[in-house]
């Protein structure tokens, strides 16, 4: 039996804009389990983004429970959730947001040093990710030397070197060509099938045929939920650690 990362619970979620109160999410809730490959999908103003910041704490809903890997965080305060970010999440979006004087095998390790890793294990971390992303021959390479398709994948090499326990990619093929998108989207397959649960945003139906899982959201909630047939991980050596 799989066990559930992420739990929501009659989450909600408002904006106001002037004198008009905006519903972004209205009483989601959702199961996460470790190891799926869910993908949110929904027109533009349904309220995917919204959804996904919840879900990855970069924002507190204004109602209902989330818990990640058991244990309740909607309340939890500042630090806490930053901790639980740079640990346990890894984001990936549309834009790299690479730091364009870093070389890229220093945009992979800013998470570890946030974490307080030392020097040595931070540049062998970082190197190793960017193996698993192929790009062994861009180590010292700058954002600006580097194709779209290059700056992504060493952004996604940012997200999983931690190794966190859940990654979550906000429309991450949206400024790439087909192609360049594919291959992307092979890496999270990847990632995946190692038994890393991931969670991504997209308008886009060839992006979301490649999840396991498809969630459809209409004006701020939930109204299909499709699953494809389970399949088994060749290990689950990534998947994470629990929040402790």
């Amino acid at each position: 039996m799989t066990e559930a990362l992420i739990k929501a619970r009659g989450l909600c979620k408002r904006y106001r804009s002037g004198e008009v109160v905006i519903g972004a999410v209205t009483n989601i809730s959702l199961v996460i389990e470790k190891g799926d490959f869910l993908a949110i999908v929904g027109r533009s103003g349904s309220g995917k983004s919204t959804l996904l910041h919840l879900l990855g704490l970069l924002d507190r809903p204004d109602s209902g429970q989330l818990s990640f890997a058991g244990r309740y965080v909607e309340h939890l305060g500042e630090e806490r959730r930053a901790e639980i970010r740079n640990q346990k999440i890894g984001f990936v979006f549309q834009l790299p947001t690479l730091l364009p004087r870093a070389s890229a095998v220093e945009n992979v390790a800013l998470p570890l040093a946030y974490g307080g890793v030392g020097r040595r294990q931070r540049a062998r971390l970082a190197e190793e990710a960017l193996a698993a992303v192929s790009l062994t021959h861009r180590l010292s390479h700058y954002p600006q030397q580097l194709s779209g398709g290059e700056q992504q994948r060493v952004a996604i090499a940012r997200a999983i070197v931690a190794r966190p326990a859940l990654i979550l990619a906000d429309e991450p093929t949206g400024a790439l060509d087909s192609v360049t998108g594919d291959g992307i989207l092979s890496l999270f397959e990847h990632f995946n099938e190692e038994g890393r649960t991931i969670v991504v945003v997209t308008h886009d139906a060839e992006v979301a045929k490649r999840a396991r899982r498809r969630v459809t959201l209409h004006d701020g909630a939930i109204v299909d939920d499709v699953a494809k047939p389970p399949r088994h991980f060749n290990s689950l050596s990534l998947a994470g650690n629990a929040v402790s």
